[in-house]
């Protein structure tokens, strides 16, 4: 059985208006990690991955670039423990 994980993050840099939640949300999807993405009034991104380790250790390396477009200046990233708590990926409002 794979290890299954939860990771918190918050990105900095160049991230709205360059359709990092929308990438964000098919990227998860794609590799089957649930969870969520939000913009912060900040500036910033935030997400949470819940899924098999190597999936969501993916979807961090990929949140360090993010999508066309933008540029990440920096990730936050915090290990939580796994909840399992989401059926799906989606973008909050």
């Amino acid at each position: 059985m794979t290890e299954k994980i939860r990771a918190h993050i918050f990105v900095s840099g160049r991230v709205h208006g360059v359709f990092f939640r929308a990438e964000t949300q098919e990227k998860a999807q794609q590799l089957g990690v649930t969870g969520w993405v939000r913009n912060l009034p900040d500036g910033r991104v935030e997400a949470v991955f819940e899924g098999d380790k190597a999936k969501v250790e993916e979807m961090i390396n990929w949140a360090k670039k993010g999508p066309p477009g933008a540029i990440v200046n920096h990730l936050d990233l915090t290990w939580e423990e796994y909840k399992g708590e989401f059926n799906n990926f989606e973008i909050r409002y």
